[in-house]
């Protein structure tokens, strides 16, 4: 069912080293390319990396929150050519959602590591320091890379009182159950 797999979606930071097998990983490209896009546009690009020494260098795209990329066996980046839809950065965050999910649904872990509008360093951003490790043509942003393998840690569903009710409104804004 849809709503235990969200209940069991976490972030996960730290994975064993058993590497992905290509079936699933097959499976996880599948699912990407399945993402809804607005108007059918699908602006987004994907690069699958299993090289430890790219996965390496794309840990250090940002100073915080992507070293864990580099223990992954599996990195999806989560690319965009912003000249096809006005709305890409929706369309690249859905695929990414979906990716995550996808991920979760084979038994995998997974992060989404964010780059879009963050530095790699003050002469350029992380997405340009990705685009350049990748070798992505001009034209192409990175907006994330999903790290991805086999979870070394089991963290518990998120329990059902941590949920922010308080956030939703019925009707108008303000109205609560």
């Amino acid at each position: 069912m849809f709503i235990d797999l969200l209940r069991s979606r976490r972030s996960v930071r730290a994975f064993t080293d058993k590497p992905v097998e290509q079936e699933k990983i097959d499976r996880l490209v599948k699912a990407v390319l399945r993402a809804p896009s607005s108007r059918g546009f699908n602006p987004w690009e994907f690069v699958v990396v299993t090289d430890p020494a790219i996965l390496g260098r794309l840990s250090r795209a940002k100073p915080t929150g992507a070293a864990f990329l580099a223990n992954a066996p599996l990195g999806i980046a989560v690319c965009a050519d912003p000249g096809k839809s006005d709305v890409w950065v929706e369309d690249v965050s859905i695929a990414a959602v979906i990716l995550h999910l996808a991920a979760t649904d084979l038994g995998l872990g997974s992060c989404w590591i964010q780059l879009r509008k963050r530095d790699h360093d003050q002469s350029r951003t992380a997405g340009e320091y990705a685009a350049d490790v990748l070798g992505l043509p001009g034209g192409l942003e990175v907006s994330s890379i999903m790290a991805i393998g086999y979870s070394a840690q089991q963290p518990a569903p998120h329990p059902e009182d941590s949920l922010q009710y308080d956030k939703v409104s019925f009707n108008r804004y303000g109205n609560r159950r």
